[in-house]
């Protein structure tokens, strides 16, 4: 009895099914209608003398080639004329074997990374890719299908999803991480590939604009702390003098690069870096002001805030057809595919990481991937799978019946005439 889950693993397509039983007929058809056209022949020929003997050993033969080959076609799927014959119905009986059989055959003569590589490299995926890419309407679509899926993902993040990551994960872990070492490597990085230099730069630039356009506020912070026994006058042109020369002060370390200020930063931000690496104090200082900072209430609300002003942002943009965002991307997209078409190195780099994936896979996934072929048939119901694999290939196999019944017919031809010889 077969299971029924087991039948329900083999899914039929009605139309295609319906075609294929069409045309396994019709090949049905010609093969025994050659095969009766075979016997006719015989009977009429039979007992006649010359060259109709000829035909008649033709005809013989052509019968028994045709008979054979029907038995062997149909000894693949079922009992011929329901005879319970040794080695026949092969497939409902053996399938498990044969889904063994297969199984091996795709991981010898697929799965092997000298095949996947050349498959990939023939395929040339990433020139392919270039090609499709340079059609502004692709580009587009890709960028609107990207943006879309991405939009309906950030949508579904709530704001208890952000809560339970801080405070379940990444709280948790940055308090098991000491933190002065990661600064301290991070901050000797930064000076001595000078990429603080750009981040000093701007804060200049932007601490010369406000006190450029803060002048009055700059004077009055001032005044409220001046002595309150100093005449007005002299606050006054006291403050304004200040402001004056922080505004000369701020421009000249902006505009010298070697300003000693700059070369004492550079120093103070090396010692600091040298510290959390190597001072204990320093180190004790550090993971102190880490602790307040996990422990302060307001980080989760901090973290939710800007988490809802990104999200915001990004939705904005990325459901705007002429958003910034898109536009960004549609710009980079363009620029990648130029570069695939014109960047035969590039390609060669991007094919090789394809088929390196590819290896990969198939070197860790491999034997899994195969056994699906054997897993699935072993689920199949024996007699309903032959009946589907015939229905599949039935129709290819009926030719095997009609060239037995041709050549069996030319090969009775031939050994009539070594007869004829050989009396």
């Amino acid at each position: 009895m077969a299971n029924p889950a087991s039948l329900s693993m083999i899914t039929p397509h009605p139309g295609a099914d319906e075609a294929r039983r069409r045309g396994l007929r019709r090949m049905r058809t010609v093969a025994v209608a050659l095969l009766a056209f075979a016997a006719v022949v015989y009977v009429a020929t039979l007992g006649r003398a010359g060259g109709w003997e000829w035909v008649n050993a033709g005809a013989e033969a052509s019968m028994v080639g045709a008979i054979a080959d029907w038995f062997a076609v149909t000894a693949l799927f079922k009992h011929p004329l329901g005879l319970p014959i040794p080695h026949t119905a092969l497939v409902s009986k053996r399938k498990d074997e044969l889904g063994k059989g297969l199984e091996e055959f795709v991981g010898e003569n697929f799965l092997q990374e000298d095949i996947i590589r050349e498959r990939v490299g023939a395929a040339a995926i990433s020139a392919r890719i270039g090609d499709w890419l340079c059609d502004p309407a692709n580009a587009r679509r890709v960028v609107d299908e990207v943006s879309d899926v991405a939009a309906i993902g950030l949508d579904r993040v709530r704001d208890e999803h952000i809560a339970d990551l801080v405070t379940d994960a990444f709280v948790p872990r940055f308090r098991e991480e000491p933190i002065a070492p990661v600064l301290g490597t991070l901050l000797s990085e930064l000076v001595r590939d000078d990429l603080h230099h750009g981040v000093v730069d701007l804060a200049l630039d932007e601490m010369h604009r406000w006190l450029m356009h803060n002048g009055d506020t700059f004077v009055e912070v001032l005044s409220e702390r001046a002595p309150w026994w100093a005449p007005p006058r002299l606050n006054e042109a006291v403050t304004h003098r200040l402001h004056l020369e922080a505004l000369r002060w701020v421009a000249d370390i902006r505009d010298t690069p070697d300003h000693h200020a700059r070369a004492a930063l550079d120093s103070m931000l090396t010692q600091l870096a040298q510290d959390l690496l190597t001072d204990p104090l320093t180190q004790e200082r550090a993971e102190r002001f880490k602790e307040r900072l996990l422990d302060h209430p307001q980080l989760v609300t901090t973290a939710i805030s800007l988490w809802k002003a990104l999200r915001s942002a990004l939705l904005t943009s990325m459901r705007d057809r002429e958003g910034a965002v898109r536009r960004r991307l549609l710009v980079e997209l363009n620029d990648f595919a130029g570069r695939l078409s014109t960047d035969a190195e590039l390609r060669e780099k991007l094919d090789t990481a394809a088929a390196d994936v590819a290896v990969f896979v198939v070197s860790r996934y491999g034997p899994e991937l195969t056994a699906v072929i054997t897993h699935t048939i072993e689920r199949w119901d024996g007699k309903e799978a032959a009946r589907r694999i015939e229905l599949h290939v039935g129709r290819d196999l009926q030719f095997i019946r009609i060239n037995g019944t041709i050549v069996g017919g030319l090969v009775g031809v031939l050994i009539h005439a070594a007869s004829v010889l050989v009396h």
